[in-house]
């Protein structure tokens, strides 16, 4: 019941589903890195709201391709009877792992507004840490709300199509 009420049904859905998702990851995640770079300081963090729009793009192109992959290695992992928490915490796992490979370099690029060797050079040493705060972030804020708005839509959508039937 779980994978029918608190995932997407349709393609409408999948869309407010990423976009509730791509919208709390990239505003917590993006200033949280960044930070961790470069310090904690308002003018950090208004240097950031200024890159968040590129990097939202980026997130989005990125869950995009992402997406099967991801699927295809949580189908590897778990199994049929599995629950819904455990399907859905390592389909979690995979989508931080590739967006997270990916998002350590280009996000870095973004940030700076500069190509260089440097975030491929560092990736060994900054990955670990982006990937521990995306986790954190997908896996205890975003998802869980972007799960829990779809709940509550499809409740409403299941409660008017019963009221729809009941008037008929």
């Amino acid at each position: 019941m779980d994978f029918y009420m608190k995932l997407p049904r349709n393609k409408k859905e999948f869309a407010i589903f990423m976009a509730v998702i791509s919208i709390i990851s990239v505003n917590t995640i993006a200033p949280l890195i960044t930070f961790f770079e470069v310090g904690f300081h308002l003018s950090v963090w208004a240097d950031t709201l200024k890159v968040i729009p590129f990097i939202w793009c980026t997130v989005i192109a990125l869950v995009l391709i992402t997406y099967k992959p991801a699927e295809w290695l949580t189908s590897k992992v778990a199994k049929q009877g599995d629950s819904f928490s455990a399907h859905i915490t390592i389909n979690i796992l995979f989508s931080v792992l590739l967006m997270s490979v990916f998002l350590t370099v280009i996000g870095t690029w973004i940030g700076t507004r500069h190509i260089s060797m440097e975030p491929i050079r560092m990736f060994f040493y900054k990955w670990p840490r982006n990937f521990a705060i995306s986790f954190g972030i997908e896996a205890c804020l975003a998802q869980p709300i972007a799960r829990l708005v779809l709940l509550k839509l499809h409740q409403y959508q299941d409660s008017k199509k019963r009221n729809e039937g009941i008037t008929e």
